[in-house]
């Protein structure tokens, strides 16, 4: 997207909310599946997504202009024409590093729902305003209003009361599979601490004023994850209509929404982008619960419910505080009369 037409405030919002609705659609796609396994459905939905963005990337970069760009000195011819056709940054660390995130996000996030359910695994990725406000703060120095910081509060709160219920339940039911629950749940763990590392790498890159676009390390995290789980993949037992389901959630679950999210946040801070994923949280577990009858409990609603608050709250505030910030701004330009 070219710098002339960035995203406003208020666009970037929406369009964040948009990519949660279709990153929410993970949980109850794969419980549509008849017989992949872990790894293989990991691999294809993964591969799927390279593939999607190997056409995607090309279309998205002849319409920001990145075509016109001047070629980088010391760049091999091969280097050159997949930067030119699909944004590869080979000599950029920030590319490198983005890329390995994503691959540990799609990777951790496929696994952590073959173990357990839709609801604990996305009460798990809610933890990102933590990790990521932390890692920002501490990384390039990112300082953070007092509201984000309560909202990150009280979404912990929300979590802690959700996943709590969870577990307790889990160790009260004799058949109950609360092995599966813990390993599930600290594989999904990697999730938003990749995530924190990811969306503070893009804010950094940003902030430093690099001409780089971290859109293509998308793609370098599905390939990376694909060649990964490939030979743990293997034999194949998947059947068409799974590598049906899996194709969508390759285009539409990760290579379309995980490139607009990277165009959010151009414009968005990193909590505010994590807040915004919570809604992932809330969408998941209410598709799982329609289409894929994984009821949630009462408690789960509850948490829910606090953690939709304290995102509305947060952006509530913000939009109040940039709107007088504004006002204030226009004030003190403006012409003073005699």
């Amino acid at each position: 997207m070219p710098p002339s037409r960035q995203l406003s405030h208020a666009q970037a919002v929406v369009l964040m909310v948009v990519v949660t609705l279709l990153w929410s659609t993970a949980g109850v796609v794969s419980r549509q599946l008849d017989s992949a396994a872990r790894f293989e459905v990991t691999f294809w939905r993964s591969a799927f997504t390279a593939l999607s963005l190997l056409f995607i990337l090309p279309v998205w970069r002849h319409t920001s202009g990145a075509y016109q760009r001047q070629p980088v000195s010391g760049r091999s011819m091969v280097g050159e024409v997949m930067h030119r056709h699909w944004g590869v940054l080979p000599e950029s660390r920030a590319f490198w590093l983005s890329g390995a995130c994503w691959s540990v996000m799609f990777t951790a996030f496929m696994l952590a729902l073959t173990f357990t359910s839709v609801a604990n695994v996305l009460i798990i990725l809610a933890a990102g305003p933590l990790f990521t406000a932390l890692v920002a703060r501490f990384t390039i120095g990112q300082r953070l209003p007092v509201r984000t910081w309560l909202a990150i509060m009280a979404a912990g709160a929300g979590i802690v009361y959700m996943y709590g219920s969870q577990m307790v339940a889990a160790f009260n039911d004799a058949s109950a599979d609360a092995t599966a629950l813990v390993v599930g749940s600290l594989v999904a763990l990697c999730v938003p601490v990749a995530g924190a590392i990811n969306w503070t790498v893009v804010q950094r890159s940003q902030s430093q004023g690099e001409k780089i676009d971290l859109v293509p390390s998308v793609l370098l995290g599905a390939v990376i994850s694909s060649l990964l789980t490939l030979p743990l993949a293997l034999p194949f037992a998947a059947t068409a209509s799974d590598v049906g389901w899996l194709a969508l959630l390759g285009l539409f679950q990760l290579a379309i929404p995980c490139a607009l999210s990277v165009v959010c946040a151009r414009v968005l801070k990193a909590p505010e982008i994590s807040l915004l994923a919570l809604l992932e949280v809330i969408f998941g577990i209410l598709l799982a619960w329609v289409w894929a009858d994984e009821k949630p409990v009462t408690e789960v609603l509850l948490g829910g419910c606090l953690v939709l608050g304290a995102l509305l709250v947060n952006e509530l505030l913000g939009w109040r505080s940039r709107t007088g910030a504004s006002r204030t701004q226009s004030l003190n330009q403006s012409p003073t009369r005699t």
